[in-house]
């Protein structure tokens, strides 16, 4: 008998004895266990990936709502803005025509005081020419009575 027949003989004893023993069935059962929680940690893989995933479109659908949102303030804001610049517009146009109606008025009360400050000066002057040509050509108290009178009428209708 040559080595190799040895070899022969000694490997087929090996393999009985480890069919014999049964650890074919333990090997089998240990590659079962491990396929088992293979497939065990794929299906929870496939299981977090589908929530990651879910996740991400909830993510993404809150990022579109949010600019959404954003771009609806911006928007509210620029109305509001105009809304603030036309009430300002209209609130100085108001503020001008106000001013410029108290300026008219002060204006025309000035031409009122004016007109009356001319009005009394000519009669003052009126009244002074009166009285000079009444006192050169009326001599006694006539004619300081007259003057009285004169004066007085004058003054009544000039005001």
């Amino acid at each position: 008998m040559g080595a190799e027949e040895y070899v022969l003989f000694g490997f087929i004893l090996f393999v009985l004895l480890l069919l014999y023993l049964g650890v074919h069935t333990k090997v089998a059962g240990a590659l079962d266990a491990r396929i088992d929680k293979v497939k065990t940690e794929l299906a929870e893989a496939q299981t977090l990936r589908a929530e990651a995933a879910a996740v991400l479109d909830d993510y993404k659908r809150k990022a579109a709502q949010a600019e959404a949102d954003a771009v609806a303030i911006v928007e509210q804001a620029k109305a509001e803005a105009a809304a603030i610049a036309k009430e300002s517009e209209a609130r100085i146009a108001e503020f001008v025509a106000r001013r410029t109606k108290q300026a008219e008025q002060k204006i025309a009360l000035a031409e009122t005081q004016a007109t009356a400050d001319v009005k009394a000066a000519a009669a003052d002057a009126a009244t002074r020419a009166a009285e000079r040509i009444l006192r050169d050509n009326v001599q006694g108290q006539s004619a300081g009575d007259l003057l009285a009178k004169s004066v007085e009428e004058m003054k009544r209708r000039l005001n």
